[in-house]
């Protein structure tokens, strides 16, 4: 496996599907209260995604094959602390006229797995053999979720940063969305172990980040232009009629009527740098299945009406979780999820774009419109 420049050894790939463990709560839909536990785990309890079950008898420690703890001492940004995030110059006008004119595609979530995002990039011709920008004026956007679980989220980060400016410099361009694990690593970095107010009880983000796969090399190599850019990405956007959000959730709603209401309400939040309102976007963010079974496609026609487009393109949950595939608990081969592409359901209204890469299945970069 390639890593980044000054990256370690190769490391062992995450767990397999028989490791996974769903909590049941992951399964329940219909509108967000602050009495319904998040998503992802954020105290104690099964094990998270990507990270299988700990066996204190061979692990002394209490802590599973391969988990990877981060230091207690993270340094943190003081709660209530006004954040000065510096803005990129506007660009050219000129280059602005004639950006983005060519295919659009999109990548479901990375999750670290840095080798395997820049093979499917190569294979849909949008990078070269050196991993530079070669699709011209191209249009590619990530549906958020780049770190934590994988080997390398940094890597990750700064390879979408890289394409963004070449891409651009060749008039397409390269963007981003907001990924729950976004909000998760930066409110983790901003608020340590500092309490915040779960509907499932008291929690930390640091706890939060560790249960659901942060990885110490991350945090190590996290600098303040990673904490900026993550902090500056939209929650949503528009192309061609095509919705692009991270979640499968109707909880977009609450932040605003309008994609722009939203962006900023999220934005607004994260410069606020309080940790109760970040972790409550966390977890709304980490919702899901809302467009799955009896009455998901009157859930994406809510968010279509709303927002505009007339289909939802989304990352966040695994393509095997939305068909029920699971695996046996056998251990088998066969019983490993096969992902040959994105899943469109609800009707033909949703995209599903989690190809569950930390799960062996299959990191997807798929140009739209995909005709099925």
């Amino acid at each position: 496996m390639t890593q980044g420049a000054g990256q370690g050894p190769e490391a062992e790939r995450a767990t397999t599907l028989p490791d996974f463990r769903v909590p049941a709560y992951v399964n329940e839909t219909g509108p967000y209260s602050d009495s319904t536990p998040p998503d992802e785990i954020t105290e104690p309890a099964p094990a998270p995604e990507g990270v299988p079950q700990a066996d204190p008898e061979q692990h002394p420690d209490g802590h599973p094959e391969g988990y990877t703890p981060t230091q207690r001492d993270l340094p943190v940004i003081g709660p209530g602390a006004t954040l000065q995030l510096s803005v990129a110059p506007e660009a050219d006008p000129d280059a602005q006229s004639h950006e983005g004119t060519g295919p659009l595609y999109v990548v479901g979530d990375v999750h670290g797995y840095l080798d395997q995002l820049v093979e499917a990039l190569q294979e849909q011709g949008l990078l070269d053999e050196t991993g530079s920008w070669s699709a011209g004026t191209a249009r590619l956007w990530f549906l958020g979720d780049f770190t934590d679980r994988g080997p390398d989220g940094i890597g990750v980060i700064d390879l979408v940063m890289r394409l963004s400016a070449e891409a651009a410099a060749a008039g397409g361009y390269c963007k981003a969305l907001m990924g729950n694990h976004e909000l998760l690593l930066l409110g983790a970095k901003r608020f340590g172990d500092t309490p915040v107010h779960s509907g499932a009880g008291t929690a930390t983000f640091q706890a939060a980040w560790l249960l659901n796969g942060g990885q110490k090399t991350d945090m190590d190599r996290l600098q303040d232009v990673h904490l900026q850019w993550m902090a500056r990405l939209d929650a949503m956007e528009e192309v061609d009629g095509h919705l692009l959000v991270h979640s499968d959730t109707t909880a977009y709603l609450d932040y605003g009527d309008s994609i722009e209401a939203v962006n900023d309400t999220v934005r607004e939040t994260l410069t606020r740098n309080d940790a109760d309102e970040v972790w409550d976007v966390f977890r709304k963010f980490t919702k899901r299945f809302s467009f799955r079974d009896e009455g998901g496609s009157d859930a994406v026609r809510s968010l279509l009406d709303t927002y505009g487009g007339t289909r939802i393109v989304h990352g966040h949950s695994p393509i095997p979780y939305l068909l029920g595939e699971v695996g046996s608990e056998d251990g088998e081969d066969s019983s490993r999820p096969v992902v040959d592409g994105p899943h469109v359901y609800a009707d033909g209204l949703a995209i599903a774009m989690d190809g569950g890469v930390t799960m062996a299945g299959k990191l997807l970069v798929q140009q739209l419109p995909l005709d099925f």
